[in-house]
């Protein structure tokens, strides 16, 4: 017992070397409600009094803020930093998945599978998506002469949601197609929603019917469901070789990878892409300027906006789009909040060209992209949506300063080093692709001109979601 009062005792002061400590009053929330109020506001007070580097108490945990992006190359160095455990917990939590804490080899083989997410696999899987985007439209779009009117969030969520399933895990065979992809995104949809508390420290219990409506998601994506689709794409084909060598095909939690699998594909999507279109909506000089951009590159590669769907672009050819990359870019800046987060595995010392910094065992290190993202010695007007900001000469602008010197890192949505979202580049490429259907075959306009603000609850993970929905309406090109 003396030993717990000691180290208890211990927690509740700095060690000598230690950053400076922010407790609050609150037992066990400490800080968290501040945070989450205002995570930039609060963060830059505690910077102007105690320096960028500072630790927090919030919510039972110790978390030190590094806010100088100077800094950045030393968390990427340290090896005693984790960020899978912090994941592995996540997990457990989130999705239910347990084998991944016990089972190195397993997270290993799983992260072996995610170069199948970039190069020429990601060309296959941009041409799957470009066809199912085409089948989409096709089907419910391409009939709307008049104006149609719909919810952004709804609209973008149902789109997304339906491209994103059918490109990693094909078509379904048995006849009932749409009712299984609709049952399973209403119950996706619900999940994503309580997802800021499955991550808390709440038993599941409390949080209403999420336990059930997670195990309906899990048996949806079971491998016998599964087994019914035609066309995996090869990341989900290796993935599910890789559970078969761990799991027996029954296992309940073969089915939790692949629901924490379709969660990553489109939990951040899909509210970049409300943003994109949002922000678009409000300012017509951007769209206009993106739609001159597509048509350039449309008549360059000899393809005509006729009726139905001629359009087919390559991932290189998006890429190209400059002004369609920034305007992506610039709602990442905007509208990310994530934090980028590592435990600390054993007590060690970051070394800083100012001042060198004792760390704990046990304790969370955070990096806060948007501290860069909002800075305005970086990003002039930072508060401003600016769609050229990352175009200089009609060419990509990468160059951004600080203190006049030039930095490395000036746009973090996807985090940084070995844990950056190895799904980053299909994400950007179905964004993009998106926009460029949308803005050459309709019109388009805001109907709703109420403000839209983030929904505060995930805090310091991922893209912000709206916390209201807005009308806009939509019509075929004629």
């Amino acid at each position: 017992g003396g030993d717990l009062i000691f180290s208890c005792f211990c927690l509740l002061f700095r060690r000598p070397g230690e950053p400076p400590l922010i407790k609050g009053w609150l037992p066990y929330l400490g800080e968290a409600l501040k945070l989450q109020k205002d995570p930039l506001g609060f963060l830059r007070t505690l910077q102007k009094q105690h320096g960028d580097t500072f630790t927090l108490f919030a919510g039972g945990k110790y978390i030190t803020f590094i806010l100088d992006p100077f800094q950045y190359q030393l968390i990427m160095k340290t090896h005693k930093l984790s960020f899978r455990i912090f994941s592995n917990k996540l997990s457990r939590k989130v999705f239910s998945i347990k084998k991944l804490e016990t089972t190195d080899d397993l997270s290993n083989d799983l992260h072996g599978c995610y170069h199948l997410l970039q190069g020429k696999s990601l060309d296959v899987l941009t041409e799957t998506m470009m066809q199912n985007l085409k089948q989409v439209f096709e089907l419910h779009l391409l009939k709307t002469t008049n104006w149609d009117m719909a919810h952004l969030l709804t609209f973008c969520s149902s789109i997304i949601f339906e491209i994103t399933l059918k490109t990693i895990y094909g078509k379904s065979l048995a006849g009932n197609g749409e009712k299984f992809i609709t049952e399973l995104r209403d119950n996706f949809l619900k999940f994503d929603d309580k997802f800021p508390y499955l991550i808390s420290d709440i038993p599941i219990e409390l949080l209403g019917n999420i336990k059930s409506i997670r195990k309906k998601l899990i048996k949806h994506l079971a491998s016998e469901h599964l087994g019914k689709t035609q066309g995996w794409s090869e990341i989900v084909q290796m993935r599910q070789d890789v559970l078969e060598k761990y799991y027996t095909l029954e296992d309940f939690e073969v089915g939790a990878h692949h629901l924490g699998f379709l969660w990553a594909s489109v939990t951040n999507t899909i509210p970049t892409m409300f943003w994109a279109m949002y922000y678009l909506l409000q300012h017509p000089e951007a769209m206009a300027v993106l739609r001159d951009e597509i048509d350039h590159l449309l008549q360059s590669t000899g393809q005509k906006k006729g009726s139905g769907f001629p359009m087919h672009l390559t991932r290189e050819q998006l890429d190209n789009l400059v002004y369609l990359e920034s305007t992506v870019l610039e709602v990442l800046r905007i509208r990310s909040f994530s934090s980028i987060i590592r435990f600390v595995q054993e007590d060690l010392t970051l070394h800083s060209e100012t001042q060198d910094y004792c760390l704990r065992k046990g304790d969370l290190v955070a990096l806060f992209p948007p501290a860069i993202h909002y800075d305005p010695e970086i990003f002039e007007a930072p508060e401003e949506f600016r769609f050229d900001r990352f175009v200089e000469d009609g060419k990509k602008k990468t160059t951004f300063f600080k203190k006049g010197k030039r930095l490395k890192y000036y746009l973090l949505p996807f985090g940084i080093g070995t844990s950056k979202c190895p799904g980053r580049f299909l994400a950007v490429v179905e964004i993009k692709q998106l926009l460029v259907v949308l803005l050459t075959y309709f019109d388009l306009e805001l109907i709703d001109d109420k403000p839209v603000v983030a929904n505060r609850s995930r805090l310091l993970l991922g893209v912000q979601h709206p916390a209201s929905d807005v009308f806009f309406r939509y019509k075929v090109k004629t």
